[in-house]
């Protein structure tokens, strides 16, 4: 373990200033975010600016210091966790927007902008950043790039790696790698700030980004359905994707027990709508005109009702009522206040295997304890399911949690899916990630930290264990 001295400690304050040094009291005035292991160093630093960030990481460099990157804190998988003997470096004052372009639809944002922050300055414009996540309010784009973070519009979008035209980061040794490109087509050699996207601070600290932007729609209707099957679901999704007028902008499926708890907190009902369905489908349409969408999210019902009259539906006849149905969806915090650290998991699931995934793993589930009946919802579209148990996490032992992981993981991998579709694996899923990955793979991850951050120092401890 390092030593911070008070000599480094000097050299840290002249860079960016004593007020921007946080320690002891000036720590417990900080959110520490999901995770209070997050604030363990003890120490968060404030640079200002892409060159005070390096001036940090050269200071760090020459005292063998090891560095956390925070952004929004809103990591699910310890990716932010931090030890005495280290220091946070926050991102927090890199929050300038410093390019938007209606022309270009590009935005070029330093890491510490909240999605919200990018969200409403590109509305002005008539614009979005092609993603949206339920932590927009905190969530920082240098962090969603960090762990290349997807959310509910990445099945027509894509995820932060497709929304991405360039960035700049700091690396290990306090350099500056800078490519700000703003534009789709780039040939110009090996495209590295890949390497960056995902890679959760490990392989250098993302300080500025240039991302797409995408037309805000002037309308949007939203449905609820409530469905007998996911199977129904998907045929509902598949329908959503081929309206005459407008397109699809959400497909998000909420199992019943995850229903059931966030709808009962939010006293959200509507009439003829029942809450015992299998499954809920919340539908959102965006275009150009009122009425077209509204008219299409009504023959979808038609269509849907036809076959199955036994479904219910409700179509949000306001955005009021919009909000009111997204709420329900967007509590997931609400497991945890019932359920203290509930273990969670994360998984992409290819279309065609989503039915016989739900129903063989959560049978498997209660097979292996009655009382598991965990909460599901996801992003349909794109085949990413969230499972959180409903049990604290004190309630579920080591071996417990092996046996939960090899029902929910096995098979995956060679079905084209993946364990970890969009929180990272950050600490939590470290040693998952070994035992889930081909040979091969591991191989190249560890020589291209080994050649960025040979000495270990940035973010240690998360993706590949030291």
């Amino acid at each position: 373990m390092s030593c911070l001295t008070s000599g480094f400690k000097a050299e840290i304050a002249t860079i960016v200033g004593r007020d921007y040094v946080k320690e002891d009291d000036a720590i417990s005035a900080i959110d520490y975010g999901i995770l209070p292991k997050n604030l363990g160093a003890g120490i968060v630093v404030l640079p200002g600016s892409t060159e005070e960030l390096a001036a940090v990481v050269r200071c760090c460099h020459a005292h063998g210091v090891a560095i956390v990157t925070h952004g929004g804190r809103t990591g699910l998988v310890g990716g932010g966790i931090s030890r005495p003997g280290e220091i946070v470096v926050s991102t927090a004052r890199l929050n300038r927007i410093t390019f938007l372009s209606p022309v270009e639809n590009v935005a070029v944002v330093e890491a510490g902008v909240t999605l919200q922050a990018l969200q409403e300055a590109a509305g002005e414009y008539g614009l979005e950043p092609g993603i949206d996540l339920p932590s927009r309010g905190s969530a920082t784009i240098g962090g969603m790039a960090s762990t290349n973070a997807g959310g509910i519009s990445a099945f027509r979008h894509g995820v932060m790696r497709h929304r991405i035209l360039g960035l700049e980061a700091v690396l290990a040794d306090g350099s500056i790698y800078s490519d700000l490109t703003r534009v789709v087509k780039n040939t110009a050699g090996y495209d590295l700030a890949h390497l960056f996207i995902g890679s959760e601070g490990t392989l250098g600290i993302i300080t500025r980004i240039a991302i797409k932007l995408e037309p805000l729609p002037a309308s949007t209707a939203t449905a609820l359905f409530g469905l007998p099957s996911t199977q129904a679901a998907l045929s509902v999704m598949r329908r959503g994707l081929k309206v005459r007028y407008g397109h699809l902008r959400a497909a998000e499926a909420i199992w019943s027990n995850y229903f059931r708890l966030t709808s009962t907190h939010h006293n959200w009902s509507a009439a003829e709508y029942r809450t015992d369905h299998p499954i809920n489908l919340l539908l959102c349409l965006g275009g150009n005109d009122d009425a077209d969408v509204q008219s299409e999210v009504e023959a979808i019902y038609e269509d849907v009702s036809t076959h199955d009259p036994d479904i219910s539906a409700v179509i949000a006849s306001s955005k009021a009522q919009e909000r009111a149905i997204w709420a329900p969806r967007e509590d997931t915090d609400l497991i945890y206040r019932r359920h203290p650290g509930a273990p969670s998991y994360d998984v992409s699931v290819p279309l065609s295997e989503v039915e016989a995934y739900m129903n063989q793993r959560i049978a498997k589930l209660k097979a292996l304890d009655p009382e598991l009946d965990p909460y599901v919802f996801g992003h349909l579209a794109d085949g990413n399911l969230h499972i959180v148990l409903n049990a604290a996490r004190d309630t579920v032992d080591s071996g417990m949690t092996t046996t939960i992981e090899d029902i929910l993981y096995s098979g995956l991998h060679p079905s084209g899916g993946s364990f970890s579709a969009e929180h990272g694996i950050g600490s939590k899923r470290a040693e998952t990630l070994i035992k889930n990955t081909h040979p091969g793979k591991m191989m190249l991850m560890k020589q291209v930290k080994a050649c960025l951050d040979p000495r270990g120092m940035l973010n240690p401890g998360k993706v590949l264990l030291d």
